[in-house]
């Protein structure tokens, strides 16, 4: 095992789904390819995004998931780890297997929210239908429901 792709979510969610990765890169001599999939921008698929409010909150959660993109691979090369990252916007499965296909990763590691009841009727998990493309392995992290 050679590369890991890590899904993220610019939340505080991620903090289990790092330290997982973290203890699997150090135990293969492993790289990693920090990734998180943002919506894409309501102008890229054809919609008017609205008023410039709208837009500028847009661009400044940008700017947070990247800057947390950056937070995590500063800590993670600090310690020695060989690590890149990707912001990428599209649709979160099939970006997230795009960018998995591309970067030829050993392995998938992401968290689960672990939605119930009505959550879980509306609102697909990521992780399962990322183990619907069943084309890698995936190191699925339960994390915080509420991050």
């Amino acid at each position: 095992m050679k590369k890991i792709l890590v899904a993220l979510d610019a939340t505080a969610a991620d903090g289990p789904v790092i330290a997982h990765a973290r203890s699997i890169a150090k135990a293969f001599g492993a790289q990693l390819r920090l990734v998180h999939v943002a919506a894409p921008h309501p102008d890229f698929v054809g919609f008017e995004a609205g008023p410039q409010y709208i837009r500028d909150a847009r661009a400044e959660e940008l700017k947070h998931e990247h800057a947390e993109l950056l937070r995590w691979r500063d800590v993670l090369q600090a310690e020695g780890l060989e690590v890149d990252m990707h912001l990428v916007m599209g649709p979160t499965v099939e970006t997230l297997t795009a960018e998995a296909e591309k970067y030829q990763a050993d392995l998938i590691v992401l968290g689960s929210h672990g939605r119930h009841g009505l959550a879980r009727l509306f609102a697909d998990s990521v992780s399962e239908e990322v183990l619907k493309e069943h084309r890698w392995p995936l190191y699925i992290i339960p994390t915080p429901s509420e991050a």
